[in-house]
């Protein structure tokens, strides 16, 4: 047998003026004023708010028909939202009508009022829905400014945005740059992207701080990450060495050698940022010789054109460490540098320069003017920290060069007609054996 308290709320409906012994009058400032017909059985059970205005310690006001009169005052923004939230203290919430909340930001408005109004069933329902459905980056937004002021009971909401450990960030970064640097296949190049994009991202300062700080743990496994790319790299180099290149165009060889020059092109970022270049910068001056003559080699077509650009993209990466100081190598390495690179940056600028303003090909070859820009004034770098003797070998041959106006290696010229005529003074300044000078 069903209890008086069930009979009633199945028997009431809200605005059922016939069976109603309370009167909800919404009102806003603007003078907005509506009468709800409501019964108190069900306000004072399910609302805490109604429960104390309907209770003999707080005076209500009688209407001309004898009703109970709550006057309730809300914001015009609101008003919708306490309808909704009468409506629904009638409905059986018990989880199995989840599109009674119409979407997010109707879920928001009616759980502030619900909050306010103390009506802990509802509360519940739209915590709930609100933890468990997919949200548009506005209504981020507007949770991130709403729940953190609502208290425990809305906590379950903010879950997925709550800081996680730093051993899960480890563990996220970890599976990631293993992934990245692992050569997927073409199929999965648009999520190496992203992981690649989001490594990034973690090691980045912006307006905070980056996720992750790396210890010597993540640097040791980025080391090696990118050492066994590069291995896959040199096997690479090899196999379009020992055939003709058009025969591996063709088995999609040179498509995968510019694949992993893209994927070390940002390898060399993710160094850098983590001040681990050394190794890659030796890895690459090693590889310098084979990766030249493989490009020259080949027929000139804009496939080859595209891979000499990734190879300048890296290439400069290598040379920027060495010739600002980032990465320290002995004279032999360094003047090796200069006598391979060099001449192929020179002869390949014209070729991009031509397609990329006047080729079918202008879109997927991009080489940034302030690269070239950049590559000059390491180059000048580069050079001015040599020998005296080889920047003299190194002008000499730029001064007959055909291609003399890039890279304009002026400065350097200048620099070294200046030490090189005042090195006898300066030098004879030096006081005795032990290397103090006197004056310059």
């Amino acid at each position: 047998m069903e209890s008086p308290c069930n009979e009633t709320q199945v028997s009431s409906r809200i605005d059922d003026r016939s069976t109603s012994d309370v009167v909800v009058r919404l009102r806003t400032q603007d003078g907005r004023d509506e009468w709800i017909y409501c019964h108190a059985l069900i306000l004072t059970q399910k609302s805490k708010y109604f429960a104390d205005r309907l209770s003999e310690n707080w005076p209500t006001c009688q209407i001309l028909d004898s009703r109970n009169c709550v006057d309730v005052y809300c914001l015009d923004s609101n008003f919708d939202y306490h309808v909704n939230v009468l409506r629904l203290l009638y409905d059986v919430i018990d989880g199995s009508v989840d599109d009674m909340w119409h979407g997010v930001r109707n879920a928001l408005g009616i759980l502030q009022v619900a909050v306010e109004l103390g009506c802990p069933q509802i509360v519940t329902a739209c915590v709930n829905y609100l933890e468990a459905v997919p949200w548009e980056e506005a209504e981020e937004e507007e949770i991130l400014r709403i729940i953190p002021h609502m208290g425990s009971q809305a906590e379950p909401i903010l879950a997925r945005l709550q800081p996680v450990s730093p051993s899960a960030i480890m563990g996220i970064f970890l599976s990631t740059i293993r992934f990245a640097t692992s050569s997927p296949p073409p199929s999965m190049n648009d999520l190496k992207s992203s992981a690649q994009e989001q490594l990034e991202y973690m090691l980045t300062e912006d307006d905070d701080a980056p996720l992750l700080t790396a210890d010597e743990e993540i640097k040791l496994e980025v080391k090696e990450c990118v050492k066994r790319l590069f291995s896959r790299f040199n096997h690479i180099l090899e196999a379009l060495l020992c055939e003709p290149v058009e025969s591996v165009c063709e088995a999609g060889v040179m498509q995968s050698f510019q694949s992993h020059l893209s994927d070390l092109s940002w390898a060399g970022q993710i160094l850098n940022k983590l001040e681990i270049m050394k190794e890659f910068v030796n890895n690459w001056i090693d590889a310098s010789d084979k990766i030249v003559k493989v490009v020259e080699q080949a027929s000139p077509t804009a496939e080859i054109t595209e891979t000499k650009s990734k190879i300048i993209e890296v290439a400069a990466k290598v040379l920027e460490a060495i010739g600002y100081g980032t990465v320290i190598l002995p004279t032999t390495k360094r003047l090796h540098a200069v006598k391979v690179w060099l001449p192929f940056v020179r002869v390949t600028k014209p070729v991009i320069d031509s397609v990329t303003t006047n080729g079918d090909d202008a879109m997927t070859i991009k080489i940034d003017g302030e690269l070239w820009q950049s590559l000059e004034s390491i180059f000048v770098s580069i050079i001015l920290a040599l020998p005296s003797k080889d920047q003299a070998e190194i002008l000499n041959e730029w001064l007959g060069n055909e291609h003399i106006c890039y890279p304009d290696l002026t400065e350097a010229f200048e620099v070294w007609c200046y030490r090189s005529k005042v090195a006898k003074r300066r030098l004879s300044l030096v006081s005795g054996n032990n290397g103090i000078t006197k004056t310059l």
